[in-house]
């Protein structure tokens, strides 16, 4: 298998929580020795389905990046963060008690088809040639412009608050934690993305991924036999 992906092949992985979409993607590439490159970015603190293209197959990354997304996780309510998630400390704490599933219902409601959104000031997206999340870091003001991204589905899957968990399928460019962040202003009381999982890429499915541990584990090379493990082999009924 590991000569065939060296031509051209594409991986399914399940990024690990807290390693960069790099970190999976260079430990399967050192593991394989091939060329590679990954169909859209996780941030460290997502979970989930990475779709990894080697050798010529990385011409195709373009076609799988324009496929639609699945997410699955939750939504603390009452307070934000700088960053729309745990990556920094909550703040701006407001009352949640009171927020209703009629109330979570209807503000996903609002949030589902053809929208605008503001991408989080924390991204990889270009500001005057430099990224946002540089800027921001640097506690310099960054305004980003509305962009335009299709949320087909908003499912509510449960509510214990200050949790709600969802499940969103979305178009490529859309920013979770923007929506974490909108839910927040339209309920009133603010919210943060505390947990993400990206669970589909199209017809890809993460049931069908691996970690990069398993995937270095499949290609680790078999220690020779000695002899002692030959006869051993050879005494096997």
């Amino acid at each position: 298998m590991p000569a065939e992906l060296k031509k051209g092949g594409v991986l399914l992985v399940d990024k690990p929580y807290k390693w960069t979409s790099f970190d999976a993607i260079h430990l399967i590439k050192i593991s394989l020795r091939a060329k590679i490159g990954h169909c859209g970015t996780l941030d460290p603190l997502a979970t989930g389905l990475l779709i990894c293209c080697t050798g010529d197959m990385t011409k195709q990354i373009s076609q799988y990046q324009q496929l639609p997304k699945e997410y699955t996780g939750i939504f603390h309510l009452g307070a934000t963060t700088a960053t729309c998630d745990l990556e920094s400390q909550p703040e701006d704490f407001k009352p949640y008690e009171h927020i209703t599933s009629e109330l979570v219902w209807a503000a996903a409601a609002e949030l589902t088809g053809d929208i605008m959104q503001v991408p989080p000031i924390h991204s990889a997206i270009k500001k005057d040639g430099k990224r946002s999340y540089d800027l921001a870091r640097a506690g310099k003001e960054v305004a980003l412009d509305a962009r335009p991204v299709t949320v087909g589905e908003f499912e509510i899957t449960a509510i214990k608050l200050p949790e709600v968990h969802f499940r969103v399928v979305c178009s490529t460019g859309t920013y979770i934690r923007s929506l974490a962040h909108d839910i927040g202003q339209l309920l009133g009381c603010g919210a943060y993305l505390q947990e993400l999982r990206r669970t589909k890429i199209g017809n890809f499915d993460v049931k069908n991924a691996l970690t990069p541990q398993e995937w270095k584990a499949l290609w680790k090379p078999q220690p020779p036999k000695t002899d002692e493990t030959a006869q051993a082999d050879s005494n096997v009924e």
